[in-house]
């Protein structure tokens, strides 16, 4: 029999869209991992037998259902709700769920691939999984979103389990949407508390998962500028984005002194020439999650800011930008900006904010680049501390919690350096890094297992 001992880049990823037509993001996420992932099988052959590649990007399941709910008028609805259950080698399927107009079987699979790598970075027993629906919370009712909440949990409460597939929050899905299907499913059944995580602290959440993916981004960031023999203070630094991810990695930042100056949501972006204030950012978190309204709201207490419709920050002069806003948010053009305005790191605090091309921008003028699946692990990291503390009924203070964040943000950090590939007074390839330790970590795993 004959043991394959290489892959064809070229000839997987013309295999691959052949058999997922009309898929670009999907497709966009493998190649980016696939970029820095063979030329390394091609060194250890090991990797390239028992078709360890099409099993890892092909997800376990999909699973595809209606949800059907009725509106403060009495009119009913009918969304379309996923799970994407991706791999389950190292642990249960683990990953988000989001309610956006956006939402399809293509972003799910990227988001369900890009989970799997994240997943193993943090060194947990995490497999990957991603759902949601394609349902907009935007100008619904408290009540609506509720009986919505309550009608797409009941569906996918079969497919769910603390030992099988623990779902958590991602756009759309805050606490007040976790807190409705957590409801939901105990009303329904006999639950676990670690069914589900991104919960309220009184009654089974964890300290710090709010706060998680925009702190761990942080962290992340102060060890690439160690490494660099750098620190945050006194740096400049540009966010998209105004939800958890960004207001909380603004909120960690400041603390460690850099001067915030700018922050986004889906209508443009605000200015905020001075530097971003406590006082200004707490206010800006009233106005987002208490008040759910757009960000250029908060130009009626601080008349002095400035909002551009339509616009990203990436076009003004800065040391550091954190994208935490959504996919593909950086392109080419934006990425050619940023570098002639100075910036030296681009740290993705959401998923794949940045395209391929713009990656491309950054390597080539030497641009640190450090990818979601590294630098965003912090969400999913408290997200398996959260269930960890359901499994042994136990709770752990915020300053636990944090330092735990702290040192798995550390390992991840030390993992993407060691196989980075870099040599010395070269920019460290982050990206390639956590490609390979993420897929290195699966494969091993899927290898001991057999077919």
């Amino acid at each position: 029999m004959k043991v394959a001992t290489s892959i064809d880049f070229a000839s997987f990823m013309r295999r691959l869209e052949q058999k997922n037509p009309g898929q670009p993001e999907y497709i966009q996420a493998v190649y980016e991992v696939l970029t820095d992932v063979i030329p390394w099988i091609q060194e250890h052959p090991a990797y390239a037998r028992d078709s360890l590649l099409e099993r890892i990007c092909e997800p376990d399941r999909i699973i595809i259902f209606k949800v059907t709910w009725d509106d403060d008028h009495g009119n009913v609805h009918v969304n379309r709700g996923f799970r994407v259950q991706g791999n389950n080698a190292i642990g249960p399927y683990k990953g988000g769920l989001r309610f956006h107009p956006s939402v399809n079987e293509s972003i799910l699979k990227f988001l369900a691939f890009e989970q799997t790598f994240k997943n193993s970075l943090t060194g947990m027993p995490l497999g990957s999984g991603k759902g949601g629906s394609d349902f907009d919370p935007k100008g619904k009712s408290e009540s609506e979103i509720k009986r919505f909440c309550q009608a797409f949990i009941t569906a996918l409460l079969p497919f769910i389990g603390k030992d099988k597939d623990v779902p958590a929050g991602d756009i759309g899905v805050g606490s007040r949407e976790i807190s409705y299907m957590f409801g939901q499913m105990k009303r329904i059944a006999t639950i676990a508390p670690g069914t589900l995580t991104g919960k309220g602290i009184s009654f089974g959440g964890s300290n710090v998962r709010l706060e998680a993916t925009g702190y761990g981004a942080v962290y992340f960031l102060k060890h690439i500028l160690k490494h660099q023999r750098d620190t945050v203070e006194g740096k400049q630094v540009l966010i998209s984005g105004s939800g958890n991810v960004a207001l909380y990695a603004a909120e960690k930042l400041l603390t460690l002194g850099a001067k915030i100056i700018s922050l986004s949501d889906s209508k443009g972006f605000l200015h905020i020439p001075s530097g971003l204030t406590q006082s200004l950012l707490s206010d800006i978190m009233t106005l987002r999650f208490n008040k759910h309204q757009p960000l250029a709201h908060i130009l009626q207490q601080y008349p002095d800011l400035s909002f551009h419709p339509g616009k990203t920050p990436w076009h003004m002069p800065a040391d550091i930008a954190l994208p935490c806003a959504t996919e593909n948010e950086i392109d080419v053009e934006d990425a050619n900006a940023l570098h002639s305005g100075g910036v030296k790191v681009v740290v993705e605090g959401a998923n794949m904010p940045v395209t391929p091309g713009a990656i491309n921008v950054f390597r080539k003028h030497g641009v640190i680049y450090a990818p979601g699946k590294a630098a965003n692990a912090g969400g999913v990291a408290v997200s398996g501390l959260e269930m960890s503390q359901n499994a042994m009924g136990y709770f752990w203070s915020h300053v636990e919690v944090d330092e735990k964040l702290q040192s798995i943000m550390k390992n991840i950090h030390d993992q993407c350096l060691r196989y980075s590939g870099h040599s010395a007074g070269e920019v460290v390839n982050y990206a390639r890094g956590a490609n390979i330790v993420g897929f290195k970590k699966i494969a091993d795993v899927m290898l001991a297992f057999g077919v």
